[in-house]
């Protein structure tokens, strides 16, 4: 009887999907707190994309790391490790001083948001791992599990962006991220004692040279997911919060607070859609009926045909005058169109990289991946600094086109196994 026939299989499951909206809940609301607060302190958007870059350099470290330490000492370790971290990080941004400058607070703040990228990647890449593990064995199980797994927790990092908003209007922020450490560690405390067998506790002959994967489709993959996840962060991280405020708020104390709930509101709906369409791709494949060599066909259809949303809304902010009410309708509509279409290119990815790997290595295949995940987060978040700054909203979406397109051609590379 394998790991996900055995009744303690799905009760793992659920514990560690559990663990892991909680952790993405305060991952949300955290990146918005930050980003609103140091943006109504007068940081440009290029200092404020410096804030969240130690953040995805830890991403590529951890995950190039985390597979193997899973492997050696067990997927709940390095579960419990993440969401530990999460809690020391958010403590230690209550600490900041308002009275320091502005070289000391951005050195703070990466470094604590430094941590809260290792303790997200810990925690992604167990729980990520614990669905190969787990899921049904039998026809489209694994990628119905992991894309509700993905989905959900896509939906509640949605919810923590307009947390995050919504406690920065009313708390402050000192009072926000206690309240959001002390939640957390109460989560951790009973995902702790409830957590039952079901995972596998690591293998003592572990190396780390097995991180590097040698199958050409994990690393095809690995490349694509590079650009694809840059293409979303080049607009998502600083470019389109900041045009937003610029547009929503007339710099008041009033003024900021309603454009903080906008926001955050927006950013919340978009990652809610993200996420509802990713938890349907099984469905909206087909994928039950389908052979793996159509869903990998499709992992190249789906990207190129993202690519052209993009296209249109630099069109779009190339012909308009400037900032109107106009070009951000066109933006918000244009966006959760990205957003569903995105969705479904990310959760193929999400199924491919578990169907392409082998079960003893599932933790080394899934490290790698998402340490390519970590970097193209790191490219998006730099570019979506710099390109904001350099030529507004046009060159962004720019940008973000020519990455997709990028991901599409590197798609192309990719095999049925």
């Amino acid at each position: 009887m394998t790991v996900s026939e055995r009744p303690e299989g799905l009760s793992a499951y659920i514990a560690v999907t559990a663990a892991y909206w909680a952790f993405m809940l305060t991952d949300g609301a955290l990146r918005m707190l930050v980003l609103l607060h140091f943006n109504t302190l007068g940081f440009s958007p290029v200092q404020l994309a410096y804030l969240f870059l130690l953040y995805e350099v830890a991403g590529i470290v951890t995950n190039l790391s985390a597979g193997w330490i899973a492997a050696r000492f067990g997927l709940t370790a390095t579960l419990y490790a993440g969401l530990g971290i999460q809690v020391a990080a958010l403590l230690a941004l209550a600490q900041l001083d308002p009275g320091w400058g502005v070289g000391a607070s951005v050195v703070f703040v990466m470094a604590v948001q430094g941590a809260s990228g290792v303790a997200k990647d810990l925690a992604k890449m167990s729980s990520k791992s614990a669905v190969k593990l787990l899921a049904p064995a039998s026809g489209d199980g694994l990628f119905r599990w992991v894309a509700l797994l993905t989905g959900s927790k896509n939906a509640v990092k949605g919810l923590g962006f307009l947390l995050g908003a919504g406690l920065l209007a009313t708390l402050g922020f000192v009072g926000a991220v206690l309240g959001m450490a002390a939640v957390l560690a109460a989560i951790l405390l009973a995902v702790g004692i409830a957590m039952p067998p079901g995972l596998p506790r690591g293998r003592k002959g572990a190396k780390f040279a097995e991180v590097f994967s040698k199958s050409a489709n994990v690393n095809w993959l690995s490349a694509a997911r590079v650009t694809l996840f840059g293409a979303r962060d080049v607009w998502f991280v600083v470019g389109l919060p900041v045009y937003f405020t610029a547009v929503l708020s007339d710099g008041s104390p009033e003024g900021n607070r309603t454009a903080f709930f906008l926001i955050g509101g927006f950013m919340a709906l978009w990652i809610i859609l993200y996420g509802a369409v990713q938890a349907s791709a099984p469905r909206l494949l087909r994928a039950a009926t389908r052979p793996q060599a159509a869903l990998v066909r499709d992992a190249r259809l789906w990207a190129a045909g993202l690519a052209l949303i993009p296209a249109g809304l630099t069109l779009a902010a190339l012909s308009a005058p400037g900032p109107s009410a106009g070009l951000t309708a066109t933006l918000v509509a244009g966006l959760l169109a990205f957003g569903a279409v995105f969705a479904v290119n990310s959760a193929l990815h999400s199924y491919l990289i578990l169907a392409f790997t082998r079960a003893e290595r599932v933790t080394m295949d899934v490290g790698f991946y998402y340490m390519a995940n970590a970097a193209g987060r790191l490219l998006g978040t730099l570019l979506s600094g710099l390109t904001y700054q350099a030529g507004g909203l046009p060159l962004m979406l720019a940008t973000a086109t020519v990455l997709l397109v990028t991901s599409a051609l590197t798609a192309t590379r990719l095999r049925a196994g």
